[in-house]
């Protein structure tokens, strides 16, 4: 896809305000902890693991020196039309279903993989889940992708949303069958496998909605000329690669990179949340709960509960996100702890327990359901963003009694 130079606009040519010194003990915390960690994954869990966690640094480091947001993309979309960040979601939408289309047709994976997309049923359980977690994450203050690179990058009011979404995806889990199994539902269908297009006719299609959604965007920009993002700190040259901001367009193709070399390396694409299920179960278990009795955990996730989470690849992703966003931040010499007043408070936990609960019963976040579920040519995905986005028109006017601003007309934003 042709990507004109007018189209997707990047604040390089424009002022950025400068950066700080970098946090030199800082980075080099970061790097022990990532030498030791990988030591410890190579140690229990071997190589793929341990590679796992390796290209979820390359994605927190992406996330962070591109600030790449669902949750602002959606929220400055519904508000004022802004479709920068959106047109950037179709670009990285693109490039991953075209990497995604031929290793799930030849079934080429490494490590001996035979790599699946993610196909999910679509019914109730997506709508209402999806719903809630669009509300969620504007409550919460990002998604779940979100949620770990802030959290890496010092945002102290998402520590409190990451433990509020893990709490919030064990109640999930615990209600897992209903939603899933006990409302209506209709099957998993993949615009591949379960339709006469096959991946080529299939890749076609999405390519077109792609590109009409980007065109859409494109023109309600043109057409009521909405805010634009402002500039984020950055370097100039190249020492923008370590030390600055990102263009979203050059993030977004990365991302899509890194979601494909997800599938090759481990079987399946990108994913965030079933790890906070996982955490927040064991906890559980560890005051008592059985969990076990869930169905949610009956089948191949049980043997998860009793396995070291260094096993378990959606772990290893996350801590890799975490840590490289922490090296972006503390690179930037921009990682710092504030404080955070109730009503901030207050909606990251609401937000968190909203996303937690509705990315189990959607089978998945903006990450696990929206995007490796488009690029996985599955319908559930499409019908995650169309939720997703109605629960975030709702959350504009809910984010006013948390004493949280909504985008306005004549606002410039970050």
């Amino acid at each position: 896809m042709a990507i004109p130079s007018n189209v997707m606009k990047d604040t390089s040519a424009e002022k950025h305000p400068s950066l700080p010194s970098p946090q030199k003990m800082k980075i080099a915390i970061g790097i022990i902890i990532i030498v030791l960690l990988s030591y410890a994954i190579m140690n229990t869990a071997g190589l793929k693991n341990t590679m796992t966690m390796w290209v979820g640094l390359l994605l927190g480091i992406t996330l962070f020196h591109a600030r790449f947001g669902f949750t602002s993309a959606f929220r400055r979309l519904v508000s004022v039309g802004n479709g920068q960040a959106m047109r950037a979601h179709m670009i990285m939408m693109a490039v991953a279903c075209t990497l995604f289309a031929p290793i799930l047709s030849m079934g080429f994976g490494f490590f001996g993989n035979d790599p699946s997309g993610y196909v999910s049923p679509v019914g109730t359980s997506v709508i209402v889940g999806a719903f809630l977690f669009g509300i969620g994450m504007q409550l919460g203050g990002g998604c779940a992708s979100g949620t770990l690179y802030a959290v890496g990058g010092g945002r102290t009011a998402m520590f409190i949303t990451l433990i509020a979404f893990i709490a919030g995806s064990v109640l999930g889990a615990w209600h897992w069958n209903f939603w899933v199994n006990e409302t209506p539902s209709f099957p998993a269908i993949s615009l591949a496998t379960s339709t006469d297009l096959g991946y080529v006719g299939a890749w076609v299609v999405q390519i077109i909605l792609f590109g009409l959604i980007f065109g859409a965007a494109y023109y309600f920009d043109k057409k009521r000329t909405p805010p634009t993002i402002k500039p984020l700190p950055s370097e100039k040259g190249w020492t923008r690669i370590l030390r600055g901001s990102w263009p979203l367009w050059i993030a977004a193709i990365l991302l899509a990179v890194f979601n494909a070399l997800t599938l090759l390396v481990r079987g399946t694409p990108w994913g965030v949340t079933s790890a906070f299920a996982l955490w927040g179960s064991k906890i559980a278990m560890f005051f008592g709960i059985d969990v076990t009795e869930w169905v949610y955990w009956s089948g191949e996730r049980a043997a998860s509960l009793d396995q070291s989470v260094l096993m378990h690849s959606t772990s290893v992703l996350d801590f890799g996100v975490i840590l490289g966003a922490f090296l972006a931040s503390t690179a930037g010499g921009i990682f710092t702890l504030k404080k955070v007043g109730f009503k901030r408070m207050s909606a990251a936990v609401i937000g968190g327990i909203m996303m937690g609960y509705g990315s189990r019963i959607a089978f998945g976040c903006n990450i696990g359901a929206y995007f490796g579920g488009i690029a996985s040519f599955s319908l559930h995905g499409w019908v995650w963003m169309i939720m997703a986005l109605a629960g975030t028109f709702l959350a504009l006017y809910l984010r006013p009694l948390f004493g949280m601003s909504v985008p306005k007309p004549k606002d410039t934003f970050c």
